[in-house]
């Protein structure tokens, strides 16, 4: 995924699916210098993680 994309989701009013290592996961903040994703898995809310946005998946 790329980062524009990535933002998208994030500002999005709907739920789109998005995936990283094959599990559901939720954008929590996009960082466009770093090209990093906050992320959590819907389920350990409470486990957050930056990632690569290139690492990321659309489903």
């Amino acid at each position: 995924m790329n980062v524009g994309r990535a933002k998208e989701i994030l500002e999005s009013a709907d739920m789109i699916n998005v995936t990283y290592d094959g599990n559901p996961v939720i954008i929590q903040h996009v960082d466009e210098a770093t090209k990093m994703a906050r992320i959590y898995s819907r389920q350990e809310p409470d486990n957050e993680r930056d990632v690569p946005v290139l690492n990321l998946i659309e489903e």
